[in-house]
């Protein structure tokens, strides 16, 4: 296995936000407690043991445990969540949706980054445990982002007939013919077999989505300690009440994330849109099949599609009769994270991180320190074939990020038998007109703007020569051309990142099972650069 590491700034699939938080650019200091660094993790961890009593670790070990009832968990995992109880413990932590058989392959990416700075950090600080942690969104309820995943060019599609309320609670008897499906395209060996088995052990069980999404993940990451988190939980969400309680009642929410979102806008202008937008009120109200967001009104609330009126009072009865109705919306969901857990950080994609960028002055309004937020480990995963393929072409991994056309005009200009760069010519021309331009300054101004006019009809008809030159070229190297179009779409699907189209069951495969430790040995958290991985 060999890695490369390419500078995000070079890859132009990273926003202008999140390149200048990886410069540390210091408008954004207001955004963020502190840079993520092997220090700033130690003091985070001081600041938030000072916050985080030892009945919140006594009822966050107590909910673990009944959660992981009935599955298998490994020693590390075990071990990791008695260390809960333990002062000196903390977590890091990232979240995604309950995605069908893990989505995109940034899933996976994500949970292996925690796992490798968790590792990285217990190295530094000893005195300390670090538990890696993967949150479950399993009170979400857009089940057309979760339903599908690719394999091998192939989208395989999951409909159900009981869409809406939340994804976590949904049965999986219609899944059944789209998993046949997949195994009958599997290989047969080992690899295929140990999937074909986690199939088995999860969504082949009758489990819900959220329950077979933990058996599931467990069984990819339970060795490496991994601890599965699910927020829709009666223990927690008690915890959570006050938090419920304050927003229902004064919708801080609102104020202090708009006016975040305002300043991050004046900081970017055009270039940032609000990655999510609060509403006066954030919380949604549960109930079997449904999830209704709660809208605050004039003289009390509304459910959404309900109006009967319910007064505040009454509201704050059905929240002490039963909190785990009430659901944090994508803003309060952090929060609720940040009050159950011991979290240091959190890692995420760059969508992710905009949007905590908009919740800092809301953590400081309620009084929970705010995490350190760091940016998950995105790559590019190479096979044999394709490497040796691209060492043939004489090409660098830095030439892909060139995009489609972009290296395809490197590759023509590269194997042509004739120079098509004809800078040498402009070069040329620049002085023929610096001289022409003096003598006229000379002789007569009045022919400055001929020269000027003829000055860019030359330039112009050289530009229009060589586009013309390079597809002649590119006609004439069709054969070589395609092939390595055929290796850039393999690598970049659609001319997009690999990681945001296909499923790791394909590298599994590729790696023989050894797909998740090449990545935990692959990548360097607080590295911040782009992996080129060779499997």
């Amino acid at each position: 296995m060999k890695v490369h590491h390419i500078p995000y700034e070079q890859t132009g699939y990273f926003s202008e936000l999140i390149l200048d938080y990886l410069k540390q650019d210091p408008a954004l200091d207001s955004f963020y407690t502190a840079f993520p660094t092997i220090e700033s993790f130690k003091k985070q961890a001081e600041k938030k043991g000072a916050s985080f009593s030892s009945s919140q670790r006594s009822i966050l070990v107590q909910s673990l445990k009944e959660q992981y009832s009935g599955i298998t968990l490994s020693e590390a995992t075990t071990t990791h969540i008695n260390r809960l109880q333990e002062e000196t413990t903390f977590t890091i932590t990232t979240g995604h949706q309950l995605s069908l058989l893990t989505g995109p392959l940034f899933f996976i990416f994500k949970i292996a980054t925690v796992i490798k700075l968790c590792r990285d950090l217990k190295k530094a600080h000893p005195d300390f445990h670090f538990v890696p942690v993967y949150w479950m969104a399993t009170e979400d309820h857009d089940f057309e982002e979760i339903s599908n995943f690719q394999f091998e060019g192939k989208k395989y599609q999951w409909t159900h007939p009981e869409e809406g309320g939340k994804v976590g609670d949904l049965s999986l008897d219609s899944l059944q013919p789209v998993l046949d499906l997949f195994e009958t395209v599997l290989p047969n060996n080992k690899a295929a077999s140990q999937l074909k088995e986690w199939l088995a052990e999860s969504y082949r069980k009758p489990y819900t989505l959220a329950q077979a999404t933990r058996v599931l993940v467990n069984r990819i990451f339970g060795e490496e300690g991994l601890v599965i988190m699910d927020g829709d939980n009666s223990h927690l969400k008690k915890s959570f009440v006050p938090f419920i309680q304050k927003e229902l009642e004064e919708q801080s929410c609102y104020a202090t994330v708009h006016n975040q979102i305002q300043q991050l806008q004046q900081q970017y202008q055009s270039s940032y849109k609000a990655q999510v937008s609060p509403r006066e009120l954030n919380l949604f109200y549960m109930t079997p099949g449904k999830r209704q967001r709660i809208i605050k009104e004039e003289d009390g609330f509304v459910f959404d599609g309900d109006p009967k009126k319910i007064s505040l009072d009454r509201m704050i009865a059905l929240l002490e009769e039963d909190p785990q109705r009430f659901s944090p919306n994508v803003l309060m969901r952090p929060l609720y994270q940040e009050t159950i857990l011991p979290n240091l950080g959190y890692i995420g994609g760059g969508g992710e991180l905009a949007y905590w960028f908009q919740l800092k002055s809301f953590f400081d309004e309620q009084q929970i320190p705010f995490p350190l937020l760091v940016l998950r480990n995105s790559a590019v995963l190479v096979n044999g074939k394709a490497s040796t393929k691209i060492k043939n072409m004489e090409l660098a991994p830095a030439d892909f990020f060139l995009r489609r056309n972009g290296i395809i005009n490197k590759k023509t200009k590269q194997i042509s038998a004739i120079d098509l760069d004809l800078a040498f010519l402009k070069k040329e021309l620049e002085k023929n007109f610096a001289y022409l331009e003096g003598l006229v300054s000379k002789t007569d101004a009045s022919f400055e703007g001929s020269v000027r006019a003829q000055r860019q009809k030359q330039f112009k008809g050289i530009d229009h020569l060589e586009k013309r030159l390079l597809q002649a070229q590119k006609r004439k190297l069709k054969d070589q051309l395609d092939r390595l179009v055929v290796l850039y779409e393999s690598l970049f699907p659609g001319e997009g990142l690999q990681e945001r189209q296909l499923n790791f069951s394909e590298f599994y495969l590729e790696t023989n099972g050894a797909l998740v430790p090449s990545l935990i040995a692959s990548f360097e958290p607080l590295h911040f650069d782009f992996s080129w991985i060779e499997l």
